[in-house]
């Protein structure tokens, strides 16, 4: 029996947990499936239900709530022994201010991260310690809310482009983003960023090679991966910089083709399986 919680795809039982915490039914019927999928965006109380319950779960989500957020990631990076811009992790700002009482830890220019957020928000160009302490007062008025902990990472010359990289079961689909303005800071599209198919294959490739290698050893299968290459180190290896879970379509072709691909990589990985919806 193949249990969907996932709006768009038909499994033989079918369930909506959007908005609610899972319950003792829903932990039943978890209990009689051969296979789980989930959706994008599963709660970690219904994601740690299915893989307690069922041995086959899509998407695997384990290294998203295993390592949560900027800092978790962070960590994984670390652990599996990427290759990343040189990082250190802050769980509050009077950690930081701890940790480095007298001088300051950096040399600008650096990059500001806030734990949580993607696609370029809460992320900070950092050229001076006046720039550094206005990060650091903005992240002391989330903190009461809840919303702690941040990152300072190396600024990595890489030319006004990122490579994003998108895993969806089995397959991999990548595309610059880039800025007109080679200097201009950001390459998400929201900040001008246009995206690019078609230059340095070779770099794209490298890249993708890199992703499957990290998704090989924590199971990752379904999230948007931006990594760079130094500008002026053509040769080094892609670095690593940040995992999105919920990842902007526009590169892939839009909502509707996102759910043509996820729905075909959920075919796939039931056939691998032994399954079928």
């Amino acid at each position: 029996m193949i249990l969907s919680f996932h709006p768009n795809i038909v499994g033989d039982k079918n369930i909506l947990c959007a908005g609610r915490p899972p319950n003792d039914a829903d932990k039943a019927a978890i209990s009689e499936a051969d296979a789980v999928i989930l959706p994008q965006g599963p709660s970690e109380g219904l994601y740690r239900m299915c893989r307690q319950h069922c041995s086959l779960v899509f998407p695997n989500y384990d290294m998203r709530f295993d390592f949560p957020g900027k800092l978790g990631q962070a960590s994984l990076f670390e652990k599996t022994g990427v290759c990343f811009p040189a990082t250190q992790g802050f769980r509050s700002v009077s950690a930081f201010r701890q940790r480095h009482r007298k001088n300051s830890p950096l040399q600008y220019p650096c990059v500001f991260k806030f734990d949580w957020g993607g696609e370029g928000e809460g992320v900070f160009l950092l050229e001076t310690d006046q720039a550094l302490d206005a990060c650091l007062r903005r992240a002391e008025k989330f903190e009461p809310g809840g919303q702690r902990g941040f990152l300072l990472q190396e600024f990595v010359p890489h030319g006004g482009q990122t490579l994003r990289v998108v895993v969806i079961g089995d397959r991999l689909y990548s595309y610059w983003r880039r800025q007109e303005e080679r200097t201009k800071f950001g390459t998400n599209l929201r900040s001008g960023a246009v995206i690019d198919y078609e230059s340095d294959r070779q770099q794209q490739e490298a890249g993708k090679a890199a992703v499957t290698a990290f998704c090989t050893k924590t199971g990752l299968n379904l999230a948007g991966l931006d990594l760079l290459f130094h500008e002026e180190k053509y040769e080094t290896c892609p670095l690593f910089l940040e995992i999105n879970y919920y990842f902007g379509r526009q590169g892939l072709g839009g909502s509707m083709r996102y759910y043509e691909l996820f729905e075909k990589a959920v075919a796939r990985w039931l056939h691998d399986m032994g399954l079928s919806l």
